[in-house]
């Protein structure tokens, strides 16, 4: 193929496809060089799918540079994920401004639009971390620069920027200390070279990169980060709970003062965009706060998600989104939505009119069903690590054939985003807070189809709020908990507000250790609901045990084919 000196339309366009295509190849990898023990969505994970709405916004809007160009900031603006996501949309949204009216798209004017790149990047964040992507870019496009200056033909400079920023990403460990211990380069700046693997891909035919299977941090190296992160006296990751992101309409004045706000409750502050609009990034402990700090200030957030990262775990996120992206035929044209044209949500036409009905979060196709036994008209997919956006719950909502509608969001994540929904309908929309699927379904037996939103908000919390909740699951890694030192492969057992309370080679004598946890005298009813990795041997087992253990306590098993928890309890 002839080497190129202009990077056109076309050529932009087949770059960011292939750098899409290159970074889901690669994507495993990139997530293992996280360094803290819980990951921030993942980094790979995160700039795919930032990526994939790059992508699918270029083919909606074929054309010359300018509408390429346009295409691919907003499909970056709208659709990037997590810290690493915005910062690239950042880094994307630099070089298609810049690109946007170029006359000529040789080596000196992509050279300036690295250096924009570069440069946006640091305007979006807060607090800028060297020894990060933003090194490995700023870095590359100062090579970029001198080498066009120099005279250097496009793939030649590109040569020369990429060597440097290999030479500046295997130097981002003498920058960053938590990178040393961890003994990895940082994830966001190996990210960002495939990109120049795919223009020179596109510019002169070099073969692009393959995977190459890192192992990533051992435990012992990750104990070292916990510890540096102690002793300096910085925030740990794992201190920050949680991941909150949404769009966000502001006037351009305001939005410095909007990111000095969420200085103050969190940190991982990334926020892009311009004319109104931006999408925002913070790792925080108040989630309230972080939503209402732009409000005040008189910006309107809407797509809001919230992350719980203690939870997320990123091989069990692509495992979930596999299981999810195959919905029914008869769903799929029902419904269109936010994932490609899938549905986010089910509808039980069957039922009659009513005058409220209840839209309720699943994260199985057996506690669907259940939910539709017990009266649910709505069933939206989400769940852990993977919550549902307001628009979707929004969509779900309108749908329903009723004017007041109860929402159950059966996650503490989801909560307020649920409680978006009213103020975005004309409907009446109360949120019973559930943080669980056995409190959803103690909920639901206090539901009264005829009875008003506000009266069934009030009774069905009630009713969620007196049940005792346990999860079981699998640990990815090891880590040290309250309840002793947990190993990768081990079975947890977790209760909301008390974190891992017991720990077990098995799942049954995890499953058994928990339910002496929250069983007490004066329980009448265990709901046992089994997931997807729950074996039948072990829950007739359990079921014998509670028999022998707690002869007072009925015990009820459900299906509910969830992935990641062979067992949810709740204890009425």
């Amino acid at each position: 193929m002839p080497v190129l000196e202009q990077l056109g339309s076309d050529a932009l366009r087949h770059t960011l496809v292939i750098f899409r295509d290159t970074i889901k190849r690669h994507q495993a990898d990139i997530n293992k060089l996280n360094v803290y023990p819980v990951p921030d969505g993942d980094t790979g994970t995160n700039m795919a799918r930032t990526l994939d709405a790059v992508v699918a916004e270029l083919e909606k809007n074929p054309g010359d540079l300018e509408p390429t160009c346009d295409a691919i900031s907003h499909g970056s603006l709208m659709g990037a994920r997590g810290n690493s996501g915005v910062i690239l949309s950042q880094i994307l949204r630099g070089l298609a401004a810049t690109l946007k009216n170029a006359r000529e798209l040789g080596a000196p004017k992509v050279a300036e639009a690295l250096k924009a790149a570069s440069a946006a990047a640091y305007e979006s964040v807060l607090k800028p971390i060297e020894g990060t992507i933003l090194t490995v870019v700023r870095e590359t496009a100062d090579a970029a620069e001198r080498a066009a200056g120099d005279g250097a033909t496009l793939a030649a400079m590109l040569r020369v920027a990429r060597a440097a920023g290999r030479e500046s990403l295997a130097n981002t460990p003498e920058l960053l200390p938590v990178l040393k211990d961890a003994g990895v380069v940082d994830a966001g700046g190996a990210g960002f070279l495939l990109f120049l693997d795919s223009a020179l891909h596109v510019v002169d035919g070099e073969p692009l990169p393959e995977p190459e299977n890192i192992s990533g941090p051992n435990t012992e190296q990750l104990i070292a980060v916990a510890k540096r992160s102690a002793a300096d006296g910085t925030v740990d990751v794992s201190e920050l709970r949680y991941e909150v992101m949404f769009l966000l309409e502001i006037d351009d004045t305001k939005s410095r003062a909007f990111m000095q706000k969420w200085g103050e409750i969190g940190d991982s502050i990334v926020v892009v965009g311009g004319e109104g609009l931006y999408n925002c990034h913070v790792h925080t402990n108040d989630i309230g706060a972080a939503i209402e700090a732009p409000i005040t200030l008189g910006g309107r957030p809407h797509q809001i998600r919230v992350t719980d990262l203690f939870e997320e775990v990123a091989e069990e996120h692509e495992k979930r989104e596999a299981q999810l992206a195959a919905p029914t035929s008869a769903d799929a044209a029902a419904h269109g939505g936010p994932h490609g044209g899938k549905p986010s949500f089910k509808t039980h036409a069957a039922l009659p009119e009513v005058t409220c009905a209840v839209v309720a979060v699943a994260s199985g196709d057996g506690i669907a069903e259940l939910f539709g036994n017990l009266g649910v008209h709505g069933v939206v997919t989400g769940g852990q690590t993977l919550n549902p956006s307001t628009q979707e719950l929004l969509d779900a909502v309108e749908h329903m054939n009723a004017q007041q509608v109860v929402i159950l969001p059966n996650n503490k994540n989801i909560i307020p985003v649920a409680k978006q929904v009213d103020g975005l309908t004309k409907k009446e929309v109360r949120v019973v807070p559930t943080c669980s699927m056995p409190e959803a379904l103690a909920a639901l037996v206090a539901y009264d189809p005829e009875a008003s939103a506000e009266h069934n908000g009030g009774s069905m919390a009630k009713a969620a709020a007196a049940v005792v909740t346990g999860e079981v699951t699998t640990a990815v890694r090891d880590t040290k908990t309250d309840a002793g030192d947990v190993k990768a492969g081990d079975s947890i057992g977790l209760v909301r507000g008390d974190g891992v309370v017991a720990i077990a080679p098995t799942t049954f004598e995890c499953a058994t250790a928990l339910l002496e946890h929250i069983v007490t005298d004066d329980r009448e009813l265990l709901t046992i609901i089994a997931g997807i990795d729950a074996r039948a041997d072990v829950t007739e087992k359990i079921v014998a045990w509670v028999a022998e253990q707690f002869p007072s306590i009925a015990a009820e098993v459900h299906r509910g084919g969830q992935p990641l928890y062979p067992y949810l309890f709740g204890v009425e």
